[in-house]
């Protein structure tokens, strides 16, 4: 058996319009996705993975001659976390991405250029309804399960809270019911850095060639740091200098500096501006607190695993307690564990040990329940 997935293609599931949360409808919509392992005949075994900010379909696998895998490759394939062996994964680009999935860089077919900021404003319930519109195009009437982290974790609730009938399980990791004061304050410092670099132009830069590369390099930058704690940050860089001295001029002459300008710099040759304004945004307007949270759902046999980080501070741990509470509350079968670790919010992705015998074991769990119920 080969832990490795390769050869693995992006597809793409279109279809007419979408009418969004604001009232306005979007038309000829397209979803980016990738599946791994087979559905089985009882269509009981699919997965559905959620990406988080800045991610996409391509979630574990090699594209056909790709030297690095998908962004969850450690946790998704043969003997993993979510084990192709026996599970169906589908991952899909949220709707306003750019990585394939209709976004504000996608041409308007009735403009015949890209959207730009004709593009209408997008919430998390738009970008659901858009993977249950694929699910259902898949066949699939029930998922076995849902996971993701950070933004991931928001689509989790959401579709929990939209679509509960169509969910056996749920895994939101590292996320929140709703964003706090400070946690919209950095996504609007980002968001003000793309605004402020003059080739951002009102949003209209994809027929100028000239990208508001500065901005979003800015922009990703402080998100950044935001992925990480202090211990991490000590750990990987310390006050190392790059050089044996300090250069006395603006020059990146820490380790620390020359890792962010290089991970803004990377950021900018994958990911579009507009996208970056849209999908934050969507974040900032998310709320499922309160009344809201799960309080109408149909199907009360929703099974939670939910997964925090004792280090992470973009989403500090009370936030996913909060989840927990609520859900215990309106009687939802509720597992909760926060993973003591060092890496901050990017611990979602780095825990793999950890979070692979959580899952393996609520998802065989899960798994042997819904072959039970044929």
């Amino acid at each position: 058996m080969s832990n490795a997935l390769n050869n693995i293609e992006t597809q793409y599931f279109k279809f007419d319009s979408l009418v969004l949360e604001s009232g306005k409808e979007l038309k000829d919509v397209t979803i980016a996705y990738e599946t791994y392992g087979k559905l089985n005949e009882e269509k009981n075994n699919a997965v559905l993975i959620v990406h988080a900010f800045s991610g996409d379909a391509h979630a574990a696998g090699f594209h056909k001659n790709a030297s690095k895998p998908g962004w969850w490759d450690n946790m998704i394939g043969p003997g993993k976390a979510f084990d192709t062996d026996k599970y169906f994964i589908i991952c899909s680009n949220i709707l306003g991405g750019c990585s394939g999935s209709t976004g504000p860089s996608s041409v308007n077919a009735s403009a015949g250029k890209p959207y730009a900021l004709d593009f209408p404003f997008i919430t998390i319930t738009d970008m659901v309804a858009a993977q249950k519109k694929l699910i259902d195009y898949l066949g699939i009437k029930k998922l076995l399960s849902i996971a993701g982290g950070s933004m991931g974790g928001m689509q989790v609730l959401q579709w929990a809270v939209s679509y509960p009938e169509a969910l056996r399980s749920a895994i939101p990791i590292a996320t929140t019911m709703k964003h706090s004061p400070q946690q919209i304050a950095f996504n609007e410092v980002a968001r003000q850095s793309i605004m402020a670099d003059i080739k951002w132009n009102n949003g209209n830069y994809y027929e100028t060639g000239q990208s508001p590369d500065s901005g979003l390099a800015i922009a990703r930058m402080i998100g950044h740091i935001t992925y990480m704690s202090d211990k991490s940050m000590e750990e990987k860089f310390s006050r190392n200098l790059k050089e044996q001295a300090y250069s006395f001029s603006f020059a990146s002459d820490f380790e620390v500096e020359g890792y962010l300008r290089y991970r803004g710099d990377s950021f900018v040759k994958r990911f579009d501006a507009n996208s970056y304004l849209y999908i934050t945004k969507a974040m900032d307007y998310f709320d499922v607190s309160g009344k809201k949270f799960v309080g109408e759902a149909k199907n009360k046999d929703i099974k939670f695993l939910v997964i925090s980080f004792a280090s992470d501070w973009l989403y500090p741990s009370y936030q996913s307690e909060n989840i927990v509470r609520q859900l215990k509350l309106k009687g939802y079968n509720t597992t909760y564990i926060e993973i003591k670790s060092t890496y901050g919010h990017d611990a979602f992705l780095l825990e793999v040990e950890d979070e692979t015998k959580l899952v393996k074991h609520f998802l065989d769990k899960t798994y042997k329940e819904a072959k039970n119920d044929r």
